[in-house]
């Protein structure tokens, strides 16, 4: 494990392009969380219940998944820097629009602010993981899924410790003021980026219009099992997501407020920086992908049914740590090998749909959680979210058993937009 971190991060050393996108990854990651946590502690005070906060976080997540299908085709026909610095610079606006929510008259407002966010981060999802294989050689792909996957951890840990402390040292607004700077200076640094984000298309006739070219993603990931397999095992994860809506529940019943629900945000993203870190070497291992994936997802169910029925607050962050030590480790197992098989004609769309499943199954599960949180037990709504994902794995892995190991994977980024064979 010691060696796999240094050689890991080299990478961001030898590539200069790769190490701005993922100081720009960094610092959108970190505007995000900024955001959500003080307003999620803000939220409560002002309407004296969880709902909205339940909402907020069902919209950040809902509005994304709607919109994925169609901003994942748009990432295959745009230049997908321009897409990645409009995005930032669209967000930019919208968290200015949270500076007026000072009331219960004024707070669904932050339904509004945040609804545009997700617009703009359903834009910049895609664009960003479609882009990557084309800034880094095939040999050091592994290792910049390491490292991006850990731009997401690092900075929820960094934002939502922040966030927490800055806002309760100061004040809400002044972690949405810290935010917009950060929009604009990822904008600033996406802008830096040199080498080309998307292979040359072959032919120079108009694009496939949106439908026809959803359909023919659709068509591709339908036809190779193992394909599917991939961009439906995010969900299991995604629907046990509602538990991020009782957070500040969590904190307030054992009296660490907003200092608390930051700490667990941070040891949520602090699991995610470290799965996959340490899960680095099952990228080189293909016989190991399917079921470290399975293995994954039931990890963290079995967490988070521990959260259901701790009431020691220490192990309760302990258990949060872990959970999300195998959500992200799921989420990058899967992200790498999907860059390996998707062509990079299909991969903004590919990527797109994988997102939207599980996103849509995050949303859902919040929606869900925060109908209930105001009249069941918080211990109840994690235990069920945690349940459901263990149930999930389980079948899965069921449904997964006989799929082969992959072949060698080319990624796919020097191809002029023929699609290889079936």
């Amino acid at each position: 494990m010691v060696g796999y971190v240094p050689a890991a991060f080299s990478v961001l050393t030898r590539n200069r392009d790769f190490r701005r996108l993922f100081a720009a990854e960094l610092v959108v990651f970190g505007a995000d969380w900024f955001v959500m946590v003080p307003l999620l502690v803000l939220l409560p005070e002002l309407t004296g219940g969880g709902t909205l906060g339940a909402m907020v976080l069902a919209a950040d997540t809902g509005i994304l998944a709607l919109l994925l299908p169609w901003t994942g085709t748009v990432a295959d026909r745009v230049d997908r820097r321009k897409i990645l610095i409009v995005a930032n610079a669209a967000a930019f606006l919208s968290v200015l629009l949270l500076f007026a929510v000072r009331s219960a008259a004024t707070a669904p407002l932050a339904l509004v602010a945040v609804g545009a966010i997700a617009v703009s981060k359903a834009f910049y999802s895609p664009a960003a993981s479609a882009a990557l294989p084309n800034l880094v050689d095939p040999e050091d792909l592994a290792a910049a899924n390491t490292i991006a996957g850990s731009a997401w951890g690092t900075m929820t840990v960094v934002g939502a410790s922040l966030g927490g402390v800055v806002s309760s040292a100061f004040s809400p607004y002044a972690c949405f003021a810290v935010t917009a700077v950060l929009l604009l200076t990822g904008s600033l640094l996406t802008a830096l980026i040199r080498r080309p984000m998307q292979a040359p298309r072959s032919g120079g006739g108009e694009p496939a219009r949106t439908l026809p070219a959803l359909l023919e993603s659709l068509r591709y990931i339908g036809g190779r099992p193992r394909l599917r397999a991939l961009v439906t095992v995010k969900s299991a994860v995604g629907l046990g997501n509602g538990v991020l809506t009782v957070f500040p529940l969590i904190a307030a019943a054992h009296g660490v407020g907003a200092l608390g629900a930051g700490l667990l945000f941070a040891l949520r993203g602090a699991g995610a920086l470290v799965g996959p870190l340490v899960m680095r070497p099952v990228l080189n291992r293909p016989s190991w992908l399917l079921p470290g994936l399975a293995l994954s997802m039931g990890l963290y169910g079995v967490g988070y049914l521990g959260v259901a029925f701790t009431p020691w607050f220490p192990l309760v962050a302990a258990l949060v740590f872990v959970a999300h030590f195998a959500g992200g480790s799921n989420w990058v197992l899967s992200n790498f090998a999907l860059q390996g098989e998707v062509p990079d004609v299909l991969r903004g769309r590919v990527f797109a749909t994988d997102m939207m499943l599980a996103t849509l199954a995050i949303a859902v599960s919040q929606l869900l959680a925060g109908a209930a949180i105001d009249r069941v037990d918080s211990r109840w709504i994690i235990a069920g979210c945690a349940s459901i994902t263990l149930t999930y794995a389980i079948g899965w892995r069921i449904a997964t058993r006989r799929l082969r190991p992959s072949a060698e994977p080319t990624f796919g980024i020097t191809g002029t937009g023929e699609l290889p064979p079936k």
